[in-house]
């Protein structure tokens, strides 16, 4: 089995495209694996800047057709041509999927270096594969141990103790933007559900701020309110909240978006000047409402640019944890990629010595003296494999195990099986109890 890789994010092309990419993302991942044997499991990570899915392929052969069918079906879905969507997505295998996925989850390739909200992500899109049964199990080790590498680099760094996210960033623009920085005066509105709003009502009740209005076009607003704090919009209360806001605060990622005209009609008696500041993918507000008189708009471009660069030493620190748990992980993995063939050989082995211990206890029955001849044979046999077993190991570990299931199959006539890999519901290493381990539904995905 081979893990495979196809990332498209901020550092390679612009966030529209990114969001075109991420369009259908939630069934992505039960459709490949419905249409391709060459994807043998899936798990997809959608954030506000970045579009992954990580893969399992039967061989090294079939990476290739796993990924031509996945981009068939991204294109299918977006109505993107499929060499505009080739070209958007860099294919990792081998030990880069690992690794990358280690840097990610740790918020080493974010737009804001350490952001605490992608090792959640992370955990939700391992989550969301294990209910729909897209996991391998490759793909539920892979993931179980990026959220340990994350949670090592929170622990072991000073990256986890500054508490960065993209929407902590973002409010401290809009703080550095207002003419009064006391959130407690302001009134917001927050526009989603999903898991930045949730960031977000918890960073402005930090800041003082208690005038939050929460809207949803899913009407789920009531329900997200009621758990978290703030008053529910509806269409009908919407306008006259928008035109008493202090700050806007997009999260939703909806297919409505705050057009520039009905915004400028709608506070065309407001006094106050307004901070819009959009972190959805897919614009909850149209660009040109940063043209509008009195209106500041912040966009995840703007947060990027802003975002504090990291001191080196804890770059290089939180690196080196990534780099050895990425390299331990390909370790175990090879290992664990000739566990097979070892198998395979100890079955044919002991096969081959209980057929000649039938055949001694067909002549001299159930003796002592054949007591002695198995015991004999099964010390030899013990011997005689410990070689072949250490260096099974030991070409797993230079990445050689091919070789070795070929020498089994030319010597022997062995044919090494794979066992299935396709993780159904069972042994998911995270824990459900609390909100971590909780399905996020297709709204809550919106932008996390």
């Amino acid at each position: 089995m081979v893990l495979f890789s196809l990332v498209a994010t901020h550092a390679d092309i612009d966030l529209e495209t990114v969001a075109q990419l991420s369009t259908g993302a939630s069934e992505l991942a039960t459709s490949a694996l419905a249409g391709s044997p060459a994807v043998a499991g899936a798990v997809v990570l959608a954030t506000c800047n970045r579009f992954e899915i990580y893969g399992e392929a039967p061989r090294p052969d079939d990476v290739e057709a796993a990924r031509a069918a996945l981009i068939a079906q991204i294109s299918g879905t977006t109505g993107l041509h499929e060499q505009l969507v080739a070209r958007s997505f860099s294919t990792r295998t081998g030990s880069e999927v690992s690794r990358h996925l280690f840097s990610v989850s740790s918020g080493l390739d974010s737009a804001v270096v350490g952001e605490r909200e992608i090792a959640g992500q992370v955990r939700r899109a391992l989550i969301t594969a294990q209910h729909e049964g897209t996991a391998s199990s490759g793909l539920v080790r892979l993931f179980q141990a990026a959220s340990k590498t994350a949670k090592d680099v929170g622990a072991q760094t000073a990256l986890g103790s500054r508490g960065l996210s993209i929407v902590s960033v973002a409010l401290d623009l809009a703080t550095e933007l207002s003419e009064n920085p006391d959130w407690s005066t302001k009134k917001a509105v927050v526009f989603g559900t999903g898991a930045y709003a949730g960031a977000t009502m918890s960073l402005l009740r930090e800041r003082g701020c208690t005038d939050v209005s929460v809207y949803s076009s899913s009407g789920r607003a009531a329900g997200f309110v009621a758990t978290r704090g703030g008053t529910a919009l509806d269409a009908a209360s919407l306008p006259a909240a928008v035109a008493a806001a202090d700050v806007l605060i997009g999260c939703s990622g909806s297919d409505t978006r705050v057009e520039a005209s009905e915004l400028a009609r709608v506070r065309s008696d407001s006094p106050q000047p307004l901070i819009a500041i959009d972190l959805a993918l897919t614009h909850d507000f149209d660009p040109a409402v940063g043209e509008l008189d009195g209106v500041e708009l912040l966009t995840l471009e703007s947060v990027r640019l802003a975002a504090p660069q990291e001191q080196s030493e804890s770059l290089e620190q939180a690196s080196s944890i990534v780099a050895g748990a990425a390299s331990a992980f390909e370790q175990e993995r090879e290992a664990r990629s000739v566990d097979s063939a070892i198998v395979a050989l100890r079955r044919h082995t002991m096969n081959v010595l209980d057929a000649e211990m039938e055949k001694v206890r067909a002549r001299h029955g159930c003796t002592a003296a054949a007591e002695e001849v198995e015991f004999a044979l099964r010390r030899m046999v013990k011997q005689l494999l410990h070689v072949p077993t250490v260096r099974a190991r030991e070409l797993a570990a230079n990445g050689q195990q091919e070789n070795y299931v070929a020498a089994l199959e030319a010597l022997y006539g062995i044919t090494v099986e794979q066992p299935a890999d396709r993780a159904a519901d069972g042994g998911c290493p995270v824990d459900h109890g609390g909100p971590a381990g909780t399905i996020p539904t297709a709204a809550e995905r919106e932008t996390a």
